[in-house]
């Protein structure tokens, strides 16, 4: 870490600039505003929409107008806290939340900042001016943002804290797990992270489905008890979980958690299909009284993932599967798109990553 009073002019960065055109860039470091604190960034985590804007130039909706630092799965450490004083102090490592709340009095519920219209994420192309990310070596950050880590949390494992936290309002929104059978469909990084909140939860039986054998190894590591291929139906349906978490992002994926969903049971969608009409089983939804319940990205369950990864009650650390200098990003993001292969792919953007 450099010196806490010495500020870098700039550093290494990743950069969407239009589809299939990402680059590794010096960025030039600005002046904090009061409220914001310098991070050193050590680790970033490669998450899907990141690889939308790498090869489409969009994540759904959210369309490049402009280059767009990418990132928002951060671990790092402030290098000088928030000029007003607020925030940790300098030499604190930090994880950080990338969400700002939308202004303004639209109605959405109050305890729940994540459905405010205007809500803004780093890393997103949603609005223009774009949000840049955090996938830059030094960055400047609103000091509510970042969470301090307790001793003996390592920064690696920390770059898991936001998309953990993503896999745990999952989990809340379908109520208490415990001791219910629960299927996740989709075993990439959300649904193993899934899979290991469900098992801290205290569900009682865990199933797994993939399309790969590699993500299935990865859920079974942090909690699954059992699991199947996206391809066995029968056993898929046979399972009749009370809870379903559907984590692939795509319809057949939703076919399947309805069909293996008990009756009276809830299915909870938090992998985020494509836009625009979908074929859904609506009717076995109905006459079953299946609840389909929506989840997007998550509010304070970040502190309460924290504190369960510090007190070691949530055991995430086989889903992180490849590690990456940020000088070789575009080999990274090319092992992070073969969902077959790797599991959570981060960068490092430490100097000593590089050498």
């Amino acid at each position: 870490m450099r010196g806490l009073h010495q500020l870098p002019a700039s550093g290494a960065a990743v950069v969407a600039h239009a589809a299939g055109d990402l680059r590794i860039e010096d960025v030039i470091l600005t002046a904090p505003a009061r409220d914001e604190s310098v991070v050193e960034v050590c680790y970033g985590g490669i998450c899907g929409s990141d690889l939308h804007y790498w090869l489409h130039g969009a994540a759904g909706e959210s369309i490049l107008r402009a280059p767009l630092v990418l990132g928002h799965e951060i671990s790092g450490t402030v290098i000088r806290a928030a000029a007003d004083g607020t925030g940790p102090v300098a030499g604190t490592p930090v994880a950080v939340h990338p969400a700002t709340p939308g202004p303004g009095a639209a109605r959405y519920p109050a305890d729940r900042p994540n459905l405010s219209p205007g809500c803004t994420y780093l890393g997103s192309a949603a609005r223009f001016p774009h949000t840049d990310g955090a996938f830059s070596r030094y960055v400047n950050l609103p000091a509510r943002m970042l969470r301090a880590l307790p001793g003996g949390l390592s920064l690696r494992t920390a770059a898991l804290i936001e998309p953990a936290s993503v896999a745990w309002h999952a989990v809340s929104r379908a109520g208490d797990v415990s001791g219910k059978t629960a299927l996740v469909i989709g075993s990439g990084p959300i649904g193993a992270l899934a899979a290991a909140v469900l098992k801290r939860a205290g569900a009682g039986r865990i199933v797994a489905v993939d399309m790969h054998a590699r993500p299935l190894e990865i859920a079974a590591a942090v909690g699954a008890d059992e699991v199947l291929a996206a391809s066995d139906a029968e056993a898929i349906a046979a399972v009749e979980a009370d809870v379903v978490i559907e984590s692939s992002g795509n319809h057949h994926g939703l076919a399947s958690a309805i069909q293996g969903a008990a009756r009276g049971g809830t299915v909870v969608m938090v992998g985020l299909l494509p836009t625009g009409p979908q074929p859904v089983l609506i009717s076995l939804a109905i006459t079953r009284e299946l609840e389909l319940k929506g989840s997007f990205r998550f509010n304070d369950e970040i502190d309460d993932v924290i504190a369960a990864l510090a007190d070691g009650t949530l055991f995430v650390d086989p889903v992180i599967t490849h590690e990456y200098p940020v000088e070789a990003a575009l080999e990274a993001f090319g092992v992070a798109r073969n969902s077959a292969e790797s599991g959570k792919v981060l960068l490092d953007f430490s100097p000593a990553a590089a050498e």
